[in-house]
């Protein structure tokens, strides 16, 4: 009997956006040259990226911020709409490509959805290095950078809703601690608990809160100020 194939075995899936046609074959150069990736796909802007989005199912999107027609902003939010991803068979994780550090439109696509950002002029060890690390539900930048491109980007604090309020009082101790940007195995030096304890309580809290990933812990915490 042939063994059924095991997912986590499958290459990473990416789909290139950008409206330069040069800049997009030389990232698919270097994306099909390591191992365990493959690009699936090609898009020149937004309105293109978010059908092959649907049409594909990528893993990870490089996304260009800056494109004429729909920008990586609003390809971002229209990605992680709440009817497509509730039509979605797996998750697919977005890396906006700016040519700015701590670029606005690049906060805004973070609070879309986004797992952060690379710049264009990165090496091609860190753009490996960043498809994987979002692929696997973490930010591709530091908290501490995280936490400043968010900064100013929630003029005011909303009440935090009752879904937060429902977490156990050891959840919401966990969730102060990513928010910081702690990993699983920081946190549970911190909270006296095994790492594998501290990723059940996480799985709860991205469950009872209805968020994707660490990413957006980070972000739900600065829109409610629950640092």
């Amino acid at each position: 009997m042939t063994a059924a194939p095991d997912p986590a075995l499958d290459p990473i899936r990416v789909l290139l956006v950008d409206d330069q046609e040069l800049f997009r074959e030389g990232v698919r150069v270097i994306v099909d040259a390591q191992e365990g990736m493959t690009v699936v796909g090609t898009a020149a802007d937004g309105f293109e990226a978010v059908r092959q989005v649907d049409e594909l199912e990528p893993d990870v999107v490089l996304m260009d911020i800056r494109m004429p027609e729909m920008d990586g902003v609003e390809a971002t939010r229209q990605i992680f709409s709440p009817d497509r991803a509730a039509r979605r068979q797996r998750p697919v994780r977005v890396v906006v490509l700016t040519t700015f550090n701590l670029d606005d439109r690049a906060a805004t696509a973070i609070r879309h959805g986004a797992s952060g950002f690379l710049l264009k002029g990165t090496t091609p060890t860190m753009l490996r290095d960043a498809i994987r690390t979002v692929h696997a539900g973490n930010a591709v930048l530091a908290p501490q950078d995280l936490s400043t491109l968010l900064d100013g980007q929630f003029q005011s604090r909303a009440p935090a809703p009752a879904a937060y309020l429902a977490l156990t009082d050891k959840e919401r101790e966990v969730f102060v601690l990513v928010a910081r940007g702690l990993s699983n195995a920081e946190i549970a030096g911190e909270v006296f608990a095994s790492e594998s304890t501290v990723k059940t309580h996480v799985g709860a809290i991205l469950r009872k809160l209805g968020l994707r990933d660490r990413v957006q812990i980070v972000v739900f915490a600065h829109e409610h100020q629950l640092r």
